[in-house]
């Protein structure tokens, strides 16, 4: 396995649905991704497009736009996508790059491969998704 910066591994970490993965984990999580890098005023997302992949931002800086109007700032760690990887459905924001930024990607069938080879994934995976629904709903307790 290829050598991932702590940094880019702590990133993933942030990602509620990776938090409690172990690093081994999380590294082939992160091999798993794609890098790469778009200049600024590049859109990332638009709202309403049809894309499952998840997002880390390793560097730079970009906005999220929800029906126009601007309802965040993203840095370094931030993180979008990470509902559409696991279900599908329509980008809720346009995400522009501010500055020239670097990103991570994992699309679903990269993601997908490591949940089958990797059940011990799955299952941390499985987990966190059950206590983020917790979280929203008290009756779930």
């Amino acid at each position: 396995m290829a050598r991932i910066p702590d940094e880019v591994l702590e990133h993933f970490r942030k990602v509620p649905l990776f938090s409690g993965l172990s690093k081994r984990d999380l590294q082939l999580i992160v091999s798993a991704a794609d890098e790469f890098d778009e200049p600024a005023g590049t859109t990332v997302v638009r709202q309403g497009e049809q894309r499952r992949e998840l997002f880390v931002l390793t560097a730079g800086s970009a906005t999220a736009i929800h029906d126009g109007r601007e309802v965040g700032t993203l840095g370094p760690g931030d993180f979008f996508g990470e509902i559409a990887l696991l279900s599908g459905g329509v980008r809720t924001a346009t995400v522009r790059a501010d500055t020239h930024v670097s990103l991570v990607m994992l699309a679903p069938d990269p993601f997908r491969s490591v949940l089958i080879d990797e059940p011990q994934v799955l299952n941390a995976v499985m987990h966190a998704l059950g206590e983020r629904l917790r979280s929203y709903d008290p009756e779930l307790a």
